[in-house]
Parts: C-alpha cells; structure tokens; sequence
C-alpha cells in the first residue's frame, strides 16, 4: 500500500475532452502517487481509454489542469509524455516484429559508439533490463517468436529502460494465462516498491484486490469515485460503474428445445482437430470450455469454413452440407463472431452502418448497385434493437467503445438473418454492464430459435450460460456436460488432463 505521504506524480484537475457529437470527458479530477496502483475501472465508453490518452499525450484536453510531480504541463504528444517520464502499454502492443527484443527496447534511443550502433551494449543493457524482470529471453530474439506475456515484459522492460516513473497498463492480463498473470503481479509489486506509480485498466474485477491500493470509477464520462481498496468490494463498484445492482449477472431463461440444428460427426483437421463429435438443437447454447490452445477456436473457424477439414461430416438442418469457405457458411445462415473482432469483426475505418450491412448486401442490391435508403433504413432498425450507442451512423467504428463494437459485430449477422451463431470470447475485454447486455442478447438469440455455440476462457460464463459444455484438450474433446451435471473441478481437471498443467490454466 502506498504510504499517504508519498509524492504525488499525477495531479488531474478539471479534466474535459469532447469529440463530434460526444462529451467524452466532464470535470474529472485524478491522482497517482508515487508506489501504488491506482486502478481505473468503468463500462465501455465511459472515458477511461480517453484520461490515460491524454496522459499519454495522444489526445489534448479540451480543459482542465495537470501537473505531473509538482509542476503544470500541458503533455502536447506521445514523446513529451514520455520525456516526462509516463509509458502506456496498450493491449495492442507497439513492437516492431522483425527487430530484436534489445533493438525494440532502445528503439529510437540506440546505443552509439561513434555513428554506429554499439550492439555489445546494447544486448547487455537488454539483457540486464530482461533479468530485472526475471524474464529468461535473449535480448538477441526476433519479437515474432515471443509469446504474447513475453511481448508484453519487452514493453515493461522498454518503458524502465526510458526511466518510466509512470506506467499505465491497459487490460495487461486479458490474454495471459494464470502463471503468466501471477508472474505480472509481481512484476507490479517490484516496480511499487521502487516508487513507480501505476495506472492501472481492467474489466476483471476479481484481479483488483490483489494489485490495487485505490480505484477510481468513471461513468460516461463522468467522475463517480475514489476508494481506497479496503472501502469497496466487486459489488460496490459494480454499483459506481452502471448506477445500478447487478443481481443477475447470468440473466436466466427458460427456452424448450427444438429440432436439431446442427450435428458434426467426426470432425478433423490434420495436427489441430482430432474426430470431434457433437449435436446442438435450437433454443441451446453450448459452451466449448479448455485452456489456450486447445483447438476451441480452430473448431469454431472449422465450422464456418475458415480452415479446411480434412475428415468428418457437417449436418445443417438435418441435411449434409459442404463448408468450404465463409461465403458458403454465411449461404448456410452460420455467421462466426471472431475472437479478435478488430482485426476479424468490423472493418475499423467504415461507419457502423456500412459495418451493419456488409454480410447482408446480396438482399439491398439491385443490378449491383446498393440500395442507400434500404441499407439505412436497416442500419437504423440494429442500432435500436441492439441500443448501440453511437451519435450517428456514419459513425468511425474504430470510435466506439469496446463493447457496442461487438454489438455491430451481432448486428451485422442478425442483419444477415442467421440462425447458427458461433460466439468466440464474446465478452473479452467488454465491462460487467456491456457482458449482461451481450448474455442478454444470446438469451433473445436461442428464444427466437437460434442455436448458440460458444467459446470462451471464462469458466464462470460457461457454466452460467450454457446448456450443455464440450470440454476440449490438445483438439479432442475430453468431457461433455449438461449444464446440472457440470462442475468447475469437473471441467478443469477435463482441460488439464493428467499432464500437471494446472499452472497454465487460463481460465478465470
């Protein structure tokens, strides 16, 4: 815990920011002191990715004051931020790939002996950098070959070697698995303890007591608190976060089974999926549960004719069906929501109307010409079904929040009229209030008939949501579960097997 006399770094007063058509941020006031984490917790869109841009020096503010360790500044670009000693790391890394880890972490500050580059330094400053955080790499390793917790100790490690006394992290968890996490949670706890201050975003809300010495809670836009960690609980900020209790996380239903929608027997895939089997009906979800990188997404992609099969069979409606490609998927009214919906889901630089409609263009096109009126028309009536919070429909979709993105990646199949939905992390790096509106969602889905295949990490969502659970390890399936009969310890030790891998577990 920081002491209460510790310097401040980060003094906020009055902070405003306002975009077309959004006030984006209204009078926050915002501290950091030296030696603690300061957690920065809120729904999507309620402004928290806005404050720590405009620490980091990527957005100007519209009003307000900010003094970092004393003095009033105005942080005027991305390397002033850092020349006063503030580093983010982003959930989307800013690593080149192609350059080694030590020629990333002195990227733009080389080591020179003469007009050359001083390589022998340069490794060994890396690898003592490495070495303070206990990271076995070698400076001399292309990043392509790192691991994603691997990626994310280079940005650390850069951000110290920029003598960093303010590091923001933005959901540095959201794809590590359990060691990784702990191994980051030291980390944290190392650089507390040598007076660096740390901003700190999440969405998992049970991870906050283990690193948080306080917790500020944005609503949109606007500042509702500041605790201390002993004076709140998850409840409490869930509370602050959407003016509200949320008492039933996983939103009941009760929906009779249908006819069958879909049955694969034997699925494979040469090295990836091993004979997998399974029958889902209308009006279910399953839940596909098992640790990072056992074939979870490889089958969803199967499915949806993303990756080629190289054995088994796929029955649509009771009849036999070729999937050779997505096209022939979407012909087959499958729509897949990818894991990465920013690379795979929306097309960042269009409008959220153009992102609604682009599977559904075959039914607004005459000749081969888009019908503009048809197509808005359409767009409008997903954007108030889905409540999807946007101040137009030519609307950036790289401007949204986290959360109504994945409702234009929905909106865009619903729009396409599908009826077998394939779900893959829905609810990543979304806010406690935008997963109910998304559980909600899948809820309307199977009671209008859909059929729901979902996969995900978090082990309380698919026991929560699904009526029936495949559990998968190394591309097979290991367990299969009705949602009475399912366990934790059940699904775990089917997704660990006997392998003492429990310390890989991602499942939260």
């Amino acid at each position: 815990m920081a002491e209460e006399q510790a310097p401040v770094l980060i003094k906020a007063r009055g902070i405003r920011k306002e975009f077309p058509g959004v006030l984006a941020l209204s009078d926050i006031d915002f501290d950091l002191r030296a030696g603690e984490v300061h957690v920065l917790l809120g729904e999507n869109g309620a402004g928290k990715s806005t404050l720590i841009k405009i620490f980091s020096g990527l957005y100007p503010k519209d009003g307000g004051q900010i003094w970092i360790s004393g003095r009033e500044t105005e942080i005027g670009s991305p390397r002033e931020a850092l020349n006063l000693g503030i580093s983010t790391i982003y959930q989307e890394f800013n690593l080149v790939s192609t350059l080694t880890v030590a020629e990333n972490i002195f990227l733009g500050r080389e080591k020179l002996k003469g007009r050359l580059i001083d390589w022998k330094r340069t490794f060994s400053e890396a690898d003592s950098l490495l070495q303070s955080l206990d990271m076995h790499v070698d400076s001399r390793t292309v990043v392509r070959d790192l691991g994603v917790a691997e990626k994310q100790m280079v940005e650390i490690a850069k951000a110290l070697s920029e003598k960093a006394k303010i590091l923001i992290l933005d959901e540095p968890t959201a794809v590590l698995t359990a060691r990784e996490i702990e191994k980051l949670f030291s980390i944290i706890k190392n650089l507390r303890n040598q007076g660096v201050g740390i901003i700190y975003i999440s969405h998992r809300l049970e991870e906050i007591p283990l690193v948080a010495d306080r917790v500020t809670v944005l609503r949109d836009g606007i500042l509702v608190g500041t605790l201390g960690i002993a004076e709140g609980d998850q409840n409490s900020w869930i509370r602050m976060m959407v003016g509200r209790e949320l008492k039933d996380k996983f939103p009941a239903r009760t929906v009779k089974r249908g006819d069958e929608l879909l049955r694969v027997e034997h699925l494979s895939r040469a090295g990836v999926l091993d004979d997998i089997s399974f029958t889902l009906h209308r009006g279910e979800v399953l839940g596909i549960a098992g640790l990072v990188g056992a074939g979870r997404t490889e089958l969803g992609r199967a499915i949806f004719g993303a990756d080629r099969i190289s054995g088994g069979k796929i029955f649509l409606r009771g009849k036999a069906v070729t999937i050779n490609s997505p096209s022939d998927a979407i012909a087959n009214r499958i729509c897949y929501l990818p894991e990465d919906r920013k690379t795979h889901g929306v097309v960042l630089i269009l409008s959220v109307g153009n992102n609604l409609t682009l599977a559904s263009l075959d039914r607004l096109c005459f000749k081969n010409i888009i019908n503009r009126k048809k197509e808005r028309r359409l767009a409008e009536e997903y954007v108030s079904k889905l409540q999807i919070r946007t101040p137009a429909l030519d609307r950036k979709v790289m401007f949204l929040s986290g959360g109504n993105q994945q409702k234009v990646v929905i909106a865009k199949w619903l729009c396409a009229q599908s009826d077998l939905f394939i779900f893959d992390e829905p609810t990543r790096g979304i806010d406690v209030g935008a997963k109910v509106e998304v559980y909600n969602l899948i809820n309307e889905l199977v009671h209008q008939g859909a059929g729901v295949i979902m996969i995900s990490s978090e082990l309380p969502e698919i026991l929560g949501m699904s009526d029936q659970i495949l559990v998968m390890r190394k591309g097979r399936v290991t367990g299969e579960f009705t949602r009475e009969g399912a366990t934790q310890e059940e699904i775990l030790s089917r997704a660990w097997g006997n392998v003492g891998d429990q310390e890989e577990a991602r499942f939260v």
